[in-house]
């Protein structure tokens, strides 16, 4: 068999491509540079290879292994070669240039062994000094241990799965570069590789932003029920009850709500009250804001009513997004759905009829519409009725749409010589489907006026013009005064458009998935960084030597490799891939080498990150159990 320079046999390959399957598991820490090379023939043991396989005939490339850079085909051993890799900064003694400390140099990369057994691990608890001209050396004073499986293994290195190997995250960007790798790397790249995007990021500072903001709450109660922390969001409105909105904070659990409050609102019969407010209180969907508790209270020196609601920092109303701002006159109201002067479909020539800004694509608007139909059958299918569906009661933070204040209107309305409150269920159904119909009006035309009883078949005529006819008989439906409609019948009116909306839920989803993967992996280097943090210069029960004896000596060599690394120039070396990559390995506990040098350049120690981890995971257990 005839064999290339680079040690893999030329019948070897996919579609005329080399194996490049890299060796693993070596046993470095018992090999130095000069020693040679050994090669074993390594048996394919038939219980790890399908029975399919046994006997074939087939390429052999799919299963031939490498080790020590030393393709093994069907039993036989190829010619090894030399492997020149990239810079590493696992590297041996520095034999020149010792006037700079952990300065960058080539060698040869350093594979981590990955053998089908299990590593070899060196138990740092005792470590032999030696000083050899005027240099200090660290043995390991124990034989190296080799544990055979999971129960054996000590507690740092045990792992739920022991596989053939261990847990090793790699860093998104190679740690085997040279210094060039700051000057190659723009910023951006950086910044979306380990951090979430700034888009995210904004609209996640904006939010926090607004939740946390202090507003004069002089005048108000200090303590409402189990909330404190009051700030006013809306202010009070008359029509059709005294009414306002605060911001709160419980306070057992820390999370902000939503507090409306009716003025001077007194409850007719509570028995009766309290089933709607039950049913309200059980029902949970994505498209409305979840009620949690209503209660009575003086603290405002009245009694009102209050309504807690989930709190969505830096939403806005559709009237607010879409049309023409409060400025002009209009004053919101919690009446029912478009009756009443007070309503923003039927209120006086304030506003005039002038378009709010260019009329809406018809993707927008099917996307609100599919929101708001979806969440309109979750409430109808709980044998319930919105009442609130108009601008001012449905909030939008860019992505979802949301039913605000549900509920409210049945409280407000309540009948108490009614003795079934949801005996006219269907009818306030009906109004949320002509509700919803005067709502897509106003969004395709960007006019309230628009749905005025004289404007409307001047607006569909408008809408035939620039949407489509799916678009217009849809409203059509939802207008039709002599007709039974359904919810459920909405749905096959939207057809495919639905499919469109999932896909867009779906990578946006994604996307937030992966950008939680980022924070995952931030928190996990945060918390190693913290054990680090709290042994590095600290002395222990006066002992001032604590942290600069022992094994507590590597980990602050450990630490200026990490932070303090310099060039040959001398200069700072800021690589943040190589700080993540190093963490990576200690974490892992990989027995990848590294060298280790003093501050005053006369101590240099090379270890393993697997001995490393021992002694951070034994000194931080010393921390701790003066705390139990």
């Amino acid at each position: 068999m005839e064999f290339y320079a680079n040690g893999i046999s030329n019948d070897i390959g996919y579609m005329g491509n080399p194996n490049l399957a890299t060796n693993t598991y070596s046993s470095l820490q018992q090999s130095s540079i000069e020693s040679p090379i050994s090669f074993n023939k390594k048996a394919q043991v038939s219980e790890f290879i399908p029975p399919s396989r046994l006997n074939s005939t087939s390429s052999p490339s799919f299963y031939n292994t490498t080790y020590n850079n030393t393709s093994i085909v069907n039993g036989q051993n190829a010619t090894p070669t030399k492997n020149y890799a990239s810079t590493s900064y696992s590297i041996t003694p520095i034999k020149n240039n010792s006037n700079h400390r952990n300065y960058l140099r080539d060698s040869p990369q350093k594979i981590a062994p990955q053998d089908g057994s299990p590593p070899t691990i060196y138990s740092a608890t005792n470590i032999h000094q030696e000083n050899v001209g005027g240099t200090t050396y660290f043995y390991p004073q124990e034989q190296p241990t080799s544990y055979q499986n999971e129960e054996t293994l000590p507690l740092p290195y045990s792992m739920t799965s022991m596989t053939d190997g261990y847990m090793y995250t790699p860093s998104p960007i190679s740690s085997t570069t040279t210094n060039s790798h700051v000057q190659q790397t723009t910023k951006s790249f950086l910044s979306t590789t380990y951090f979430m995007s700034e888009d995210l990021r904004n609209s996640l500072l904006l939010k926090n932003e607004i939740a946390n903001s202090v507003e004069d709450s002089s005048n108000l109660p200090i303590e409402v029920d189990n909330y404190h922390s009051l700030s006013l969001l809306e202010a009070s409105s008359n029509l059709p009850v005294p009414s306002s909105t605060y911001k709160a904070i419980h306070s057992s659990t820390g999370i902000k709500y939503c507090l409306r409050r009716l003025h001077s609102f007194r409850i007719q019969s509570v028995k009766l009250m309290m089933q709607v407010i039950d049913i309200w209180k059980k029902f949970s969907h994505p498209n409305c804001v979840a009620l949690r508790e209503v209660f009575t209270t003086k603290a405002f020196g009245d009694n009102s009513l209050i309504l807690v609601y989930d709190y969505h920092a830096g939403s806005q109303t559709l009237l607010s997004k879409y049309f023409t701002p409060t400025s002009n006159g209009y004053t919101p109201s919690v009446g029912s759905a478009f009756s009443g002067d007070a309503r923003p479909f039927s209120h006086k020539n304030t506003l005039q009829r002038t378009a709010n800004g260019p009329i809406l694509q018809e993707s927008e608007i099917w996307n609100i519409i599919i929101q708001l139909t979806c969440g309109l059958r979750a409430i109808h299918q709980a044998n319930l009725a919105c009442r609130t569906l108009d601008p001012t009661k449905i909030i939008t933070d860019d992505k979802r749409l949301r039913f605000s204040f549900v509920g409210i209107t049945d409280i407000i309305t309540f009948d108490s010589n009614q003795q079934n409150p949801f005996q006219l269920v269907n009818h306030y159904q009906q109004d949320d489907l002509t509700a919803l119909g005067k709502l897509i009006i106003a969004l395709c035309c960007r006019c309230l006026q628009s749905v005025h009883s004289n404007q409307i078949q001047h607006s569909i005529d408008l809408i035939s013009r620039h949407y489509s006819s799916d678009l217009k008989n849809l409203i059509t439906y939802l207008l039709s005064p002599n007709k039974v409609k359904s919810i459920v019948e909405v749905m096959p009116k939207i057809g495919a458009r639905f499919y469109t909306h999932l896909e867009l839920l779906e990578n946006h989803c994604d996307m937030q998935e992966n950008e939680l993967l980022k924070e995952m992996e931030n928190g996990r280097l945060y918390r190693l960084l913290v054990k680090l943090g709290t042994i590095n210069e600290r002395d222990l029960h006066m002992d001032v030597t604590w942290s600069e004896t022992g094994n507590r000596y590597m980990l602050k060599l450990f630490r200026d490799y990490l932070f303090h690394t310099v060039t040959e120039d001398g200069n700072p070396w800021l690589d943040m891939s190589h700080i993540v990559s190093t963490l990576n390995k200690l974490d892992a506990g990989t027995m990848e080498k590294v060298q280790l040098m003093s501050r005053d350049e006369q101590s240099v120690l090379v270890v393993t990150y697997a001995e490393l981890k021992h002694c951070l995971d034994q000194a931080f257990n010393e921390l701790t159990s003066f705390n139990v």
